[in-house]
């Protein structure tokens, strides 16, 4: 099991760190230890203060759609599916989909909430409509 601070980064590397922790259920983010942002995607040096001590932390999941569209496909193919980026409630922003809706019917300002798809070879973030938000 991966620790939560940066020698797991300095270990596997940031990115592997990252899907590691999406393997286990886990969403969490690199954060600066010394400016105390967090950032996506992950990488070993601060994008906001340059330093390099990070450490992760598990983020709430909760963002909001700050672009969106419509990528489209012929059924045969897998239907039309939705590409977003979303602000996490934390501060980053993140590319991903989101599911469970009509792929038109996504907006800028929708509120949504983050699960781990494990379906695939490698586990990555989706998106899904928050009831509560």
């Amino acid at each position: 099991m991966p620790s939560n601070d940066a020698s797991a980064i300095e270990q596997e590397g940031p990115d592997q760190a990252y899907r590691s922790r999406l393997k286990q259920g886990i969403f969490a983010l690199p954060k600066c230890k010394s400016c105390n942002e967090l950032h996506f995607f992950p990488r070993v040096v601060c994008p906001h203060c340059g330093e390099f001590e990070l450490e992760w932390q598990t983020v709430s999941g909760k963002g909001e759609v700050y672009s969106t569209t419509t990528i489209r496909r012929k059924p045969e193919r897998g239907g039309n599916y939705n590409v977003c980026l979303v602000t996490l409630e934390e501060g980053p922003r993140m590319m991903s989909r989101v599911e469970g809706v009509d792929s038109e019917l996504v907006e800028i300002g929708d509120q949504v909430i983050a699960s781990i798809n494990n379906d695939d070879d490698e586990p990555f973030v989706v998106f899904t409509p928050n009831k509560e938000g």
